[in-house]
């Protein structure tokens, strides 16, 4: 039987970047620690670069970076491989990504789900372990980090471009995890779509399919005997004043026998209380959110539900997305936050326009190529 575990977001900032650039394995990860070092493969998903100097693009939300030491940290917990295929890895440009590469390469850390350029960000990595050749693929949703033919970055989520990979590459391995850096922030359930995706990617070669990002304990459904988790929540992400969820999840752990089969458990963890760094729960929360975690994985497989849960949370969402959309400055946000501009200046048609934008894949590509040539500063 072959253990391999899977870490949800690792993002060495605040009273843990000293630990991780000291290699305090014990003070990072606690009681967890046993659970890495017994794994035959661990890997997690390493949410910002390694740096040695301030590079920061232009870009919207936080930019972040640690330190090149805070690999000390993943080497001293035997983290054998970092998927790099998220929204925060190209927060200091080519630099800060090529120093990533570079660091994790001499600490004896595997990488993927980032490179160079867009072939090497998308290709499969294999490692043997025990005989067995374990797949590891990072694809990221389409934000500031994506890799392109002539720039590196994050393997950008792209069907056709999955396939191409397991199709090329099936020979090679005989168990894939495809690590998919998406979802909603805060939201616990998969949206319509990205239950289709993650069911197509296992559909279409994927063994185990674990989504990260969401910054919160979600749920998981076993599909055509592939296993899909949606949402593992934080491992190590040590942020003030949050949602108790941020400082909550599980990891994935995936048992693997030899006609290649497996079976999935999870270990609860909670992390940045009193102190930085994770560890197990106490007996009695770990079993409430395992139950929370299981009631949500039952709801998923209801009929109609995950559409409708998505109904309610895009209702919820709704003045801060037309804010983000519509209102390009603060005072106008602020009078919106009930959504009164947008009753008022806004008419239904107009409305439509914008639906139409961006639903249609042929606006929408249009669109895209307009604003990139302001992100770069061209305009005109």
């Amino acid at each position: 039987m072959i253990n391999i575990l899977v870490g949800g977001d690792v993002c060495p900032v605040g009273r843990s970047e000293e630990l991780f650039a000291a290699g305090d394995a014990e003070a990072i990860f606690n009681g967890l620690l046993d659970e890495f070092r017994r794994a035959d493969l661990s890997t997690v998903n390493l949410e910002c670069p390694l740096i040695d100097k301030q590079s920061p693009i232009e870009k919207t939300g936080p930019v972040l970076g640690v330190g090149s030491d805070c690999v000390n940290g993943l080497r001293a917990a035997s983290i054998g491989a970092a998927n790099l295929a998220n929204n925060h890895i190209l927060d200091h440009g080519s630099a800060g990504l090529l120093n990533t590469l570079q660091v994790c390469d001499e600490a004896g850390i595997t990488t993927f789900g980032a490179g160079r350029d867009i072939h090497e960000a998308g290709r499969i990595v294999v490692r043997d372990v025990k005989g067995c050749r374990i797949g590891l693929l990072g694809m990221a949703e389409h934000e500031f980090s994506t890799a392109s033919h002539r720039r590196g970055g994050a393997n950008p989520l792209d069907l056709k471009s999955f396939i191409r990979s397991v199709d090329g590459q099936r020979s090679e391995f005989d168990y894939l995890i495809v690590l998919l850096h998406g979802g909603n922030e805060g939201y616990p359930y998969p949206s319509p779509r990205l239950m289709d995706t993650c069911r197509f990617l296992t559909e279409t070669g994927a063994d185990a399919v674990i989504c990260q990002h969401s910054h919160c304990p979600g749920c998981h459904e076993n599909h055509h005997g592939s296993h899909i988790v949606y949402g593992q929540g934080n491992l190590i992400f040590d942020l003030p004043d949050r949602e108790a969820s941020w400082y909550e999840g599980f990891l994935v752990r995936l048992e693997i026998a030899g006609d290649f089969s497996s079976t999935m458990s999870l270990v609860p963890y909670v992390q940045s209380g009193g102190q930085a760094g994770a560890g197990r729960m106490k007996p009695g929360a770990e079993e409430a959110l395992l139950n929370r975690v299981e009631e949500r994985s039952g709801s998923i497989l209801e009929a109609g539900f995950v559409e409708e849960a998505w109904s309610r949370f895009c209702a919820d969402k709704r003045c801060k997305y037309l804010n983000d959309m519509l209102m390009p400055c603060r005072l106008l946000k602020f009078l919106n936050r009930r959504g009164l501009v947008v009753n008022l200046f806004y008419s239904r048609k107009f409305l439509m326009r914008l639906l139409n934008l961006v639903r249609c894949q042929a606006h929408r590509e249009v669109v895209e190529t307009i604003l990139r040539r302001y992100q770069r500063g061209t305009g005109e």
